[in-house]
Order: C-alpha cells, then structure tokens, then sequence
C-alpha cells in the first residue's frame, strides 16, 4: 500500500504497511535493515509504569525466538499480591505495538507486551487484559467502539532564571523565550509521533510558580483518539517520554496532581467518543444527541467510584479543593470548565465553511471533513496519578451501564450544569474513594472485567495510603502538606 509521505513512524515507512498489520517476520527484517542490536520487551506493570526487560541480538535465531515466543517474568514482582509461589507469568509481543527507541545508550526495537497465565490465558489483572477486555464487553453488547484520548498535563522543575522570568499562571500556550521547556516539548512530539502515538499539539500550560529555589513551568500533551487499548498505552509511552527528554535536559517532570501550596495542580483529562464503523454515534445536527447523553450519565453515575482509578494518592483529593478548574461537584455542560463532564466545541459545517472564507478571503479550496465528527465528551475527573488502563475500563463499564440504563438520558438532563447548582459531590479522600468503589464493586466486576482480587488489592493500596494521611487537617499545616506533596511526587 502507499504510505503517506508524511508518515513519522520509520518502521512503517520502511515496511510499507501500516503498524496494525506488523508480524514478526516484519520486525526481524527491519531489525536486520535497520542494523539494530537490540530488543526491548516492555510491559506495564502493577504500579501503571513502564517496564523493560532488555535482549541483545546474538543471532537471527534469538532475534525471531524473543519477537515471537516473549519471555517469562516473575509476576510477585510485578503485581502486588500475586503469590510467590506460583507467580510465573508470560509477556508475549504485541507486534502491532512495535517502534524505534531513540533514548537509550543504543538505538533498539522495543515492543509493548501482554501478559498470559501458566495455561497460556490471558492474565485476567495485568492493565492491558483489563481494559482489553472491558472495551470487548462494551462492543459485543453495543456494536460501538469506544475511543479515547488524554490531555496530559505536566511541570518541568529546574532552576529560576534571570532572563525572561516566567509569571505565575501565565503559561497558557506562552511561547519562547517566555515559556521555559519548549525544547523539551518539541523532542517529545517528534518522539511520540516516530513511536506511532498520534499526537494533537502540545503547549504551555497556566501554570508558572516560582519557588525561593526553583521554577515550576506547566505544559500539556494532547493526543489523539483511538481505541482505548492504544489509548491506554499511549498515555503510558507520553510520560515514559517527557521524563526521558526531561532528564537527559537536566530537568526534572512531575504529573503530581499537587505540586506546591499554590499553583495548579496536573489534571488528566479522558477526552472519548463511541464510534460505530467509523461513524460517531454521539453527535448530531443539534450536536450531543442521546446516545452521548447515555454516554454521559454513565460517567457521572460511576464517577465516585471511578476515582479509585483516577485519583489514587492523597494530593488527588488536595487538587479538587485547590483548582479553580478542578471538580468537585457532579454535573456536566457544554464548553463549562467546571463541570465534571464537559462537551467542548466542535466546528463543522457552515460554521467552519464560514470562518475559514472569512480568514481566507477569495480562496475556492474546499473545507476538509474528518473521516469521523471531531465531538469528544471531555472527562475531567482523573489526574497524573491515574492508572491510565484501570481508569479507561473503568470508563468503558460505566459506559456501558450508561447505554444500557433506561433512565440514563433523564439522569443526564437532571445533571446538567445549566438547571441548577445543588449536586452531589466527589469523594474527598483516598478512603472515601475506597468505599465508592466497594459499594459499586459488582458493577466493574461484572463479564469479568476487573477480578475481584484486584478489586480486593486496590480497596487496600487506598485506605492503607490514606491512614497516616489526614488531608483535611493540611490546610493551615504548610510543612506537612509540603511533605505529602513531596512523598507523592512521582505518580504513575
């Protein structure tokens, strides 16, 4: 097949075929063309990070054996709660998944992996059978697909400078030699994009704070929408990156969802559709139509429950009482920032015909038309914390129960931000997150999505990190909460 010309990704330029259609055979001989040395199996791991087992290239035998059979890992290590004495598990490559590695002492293949049990099933609590599973689920009994992206938002942390000092909350899209980090910014796109993660833009994000010995300067990554397996497992690479890129800058990047007594937090915002042979389902002439009310109310009626996933440390519940932007209350709008849903604009039609004649006076070139409508429904829940896999299945039941639930499109009406301002709110705490989802357990536990052993697992990991954590007692407490924040630094 013709590839596009401005095709980034370089093993599928040199293969001619696009990624979903790699086979081993494929990665063999573009490792051959490509003169690489070595294979990386990655994996995400219990703790929603990147991990890496590393293979030198001894020969043609052992490049295909690694590519094609994966290898075995000790799953105690990997999964909290797994038992040492059968904890055996498999990785097997998922070549589809495959890209160049240009961070490493040598340039290598890498290639995302998925975990099987002893009997060769899929290990039914590693992240990517969960939401693997829990996207099947949605589409056998809907017919649709859900699709998703992140808005990733991030600091970068170094020393202040003299020239051109940022402005605190003045980042928002700033440009150099204003905004700090650009440099940054631009190698993680151009990374990303090579790796075969679709990426919108990226930008300054609001937030500036300057510390006595150190600046803090916000920027965000906005990706692009696909099926949320990929989208999962783009969300994982985005951060892998930005702290590769941010490290080898002397830099430090933080997705803390608080990063200091003042200053914006790091939101996560799950941007998603529903999608049904290549036709969204959510949108109309009149824009959100029911189905994306059904959508909707799924959200919002999981909600609580869902922050088990989204928001996992005690700073989480810190940045929903400190954001002027973050949520605290269960309602949605259409373009409302303070929502916990929001629909945000999405141009077509005459409206777009008219302001690009307008911008472009005399011009007769036609207005392109994505193949699928644009309109998201923009999740504003989660934060950098988030187990990104967990989250999106989670997003993917609640849907589900959204589509299914008869009453679905009048709970959406009853919640919108625009009838009244008396709604229920979001857990305050890491505990109160636990017991939503225990309460809601059989829900997520239902077609075997989440096992219930790792429902067990989660429930603990939140309360057990909430009892030495007492968030409300933080707000006239300054060197306590400086350490919580510090002790939740590095997130997901």
């Amino acid at each position: 097949m013709a590839i596009d010309a401005f095709e980034p990704h370089p093993i599928v330029r040199l293969l001619g075929k696009p990624s979903a259609d790699f086979t081993g055979g494929d990665l063999v001989r573009a490792t051959e063309q490509l003169g690489l040395h070595q294979v990386n199996l990655r994996y995400v791991g219990g703790d929603g990070r990147l991990k890496t087992l590393a293979f030198p290239i001894n020969s043609r035998e052992h490049l295909i054996e690694v590519l094609t059979r994966g290898e075995r890992v000790d799953g105690s290590s990997v999964f909290a709660g797994t038992d040492t004495d059968n904890s055996d598990v498999y990785i097997v490559p998922r070549h589809r998944t495959a890209f160049l590695n240009p961070l490493g002492a040598r340039c290598s293949l890498d290639v995302l992996c998925s975990f099987y049990d002893e009997l060769g099933k899929p290990l039914s609590y590693a992240r990517e059978q969960v939401v693997r599973r829990a996207a099947e689920v949605l589409t056998q009994e809907t017919g649709m697909t859900l699709e998703a992206f992140g808005e990733l938002e991030y600091y970068l942390v170094g020393g202040p400078e003299r020239i051109y000092p940022v402005e605190e909350e003045r980042g928002y899209q700033e440009s150099a030699p204003f905004s700090k980090g650009q440099r940054v910014r631009e190698q993680v796109l151009g990374h990303l994009c090579a790796m075969g993660v679709p990426v919108k833009y990226a930008h300054g994000e609001v937030g500036n704070i300057l510390e006595d010995d150190r600046q803090l300067v916000q920027h965000e990554i906005e990706l692009q929408p696909v099926p949320l397996e990929q989208a999962a497992d783009n969300l994982v690479l985005a951060k892998w990156v930005v702290r590769e890129v941010a490290h080898a800058h002397g830099l430090e990047a933080t997705f803390a969802p608080s990063v200091s007594g003042k200053g914006a937090g790091n939101g996560l915002h799950i941007h998603s559709r529903l999608v049904r042979h290549g036709v969204s389902t959510i949108v109309g002439k009149e824009g959100i139509n029911d189905t994306g009310r059904r959508l909707i109310a799924g959200y919002l009626s999981a909600a609580r429950a869902l922050t088990a996933f989204g928001n996992t440390v005690p700073t989480s519940y810190l940045r929903f009482t400190d954001g002027a932007e973050s949520p605290e209350s269960i309602c949605w709008g259409e373009q409302n920032r303070t929502g916990l849903v929001r629909v945000p604009l999405a141009w077509g039609g005459d409206v777009l015909a008219g302001m690009v004649a307008h911008a472009n006076p005399g011009s007769a070139e036609p207005v392109p038309e994505p193949a699928t409508h644009p309109q998201t429904v923009e999740f504003r829940l989660a934060d950098g914390s988030a187990d990104v896999h967990l989250l999106l299945a989670g997003m993917a039941v609640a849907a589900k129960h959204g589509l299914n639930d008869p009453g679905s499109v009048e709970l959406a009406e009853r919640l919108s931000a625009a009838d009244h301002d008396d709604f229920e709110h979001l857990p305050s705490s890491c505990a109160e997150s636990a017991d939503m989802l225990e309460a809601e357990r059989e829900i997520f536990e239902a077609d075997g999505v989440f096992p219930g052993a790792l429902i067990d697992a989660l429930l603990v990991g939140l309360r057990d990190t909430d009892d030495a954590t007492p968030v409300g007692e933080l707000a006239e407490d300054v060197a306590a909460r400086k350490e919580l924040i510090r002790r939740h630094w590095h997130v997901g």
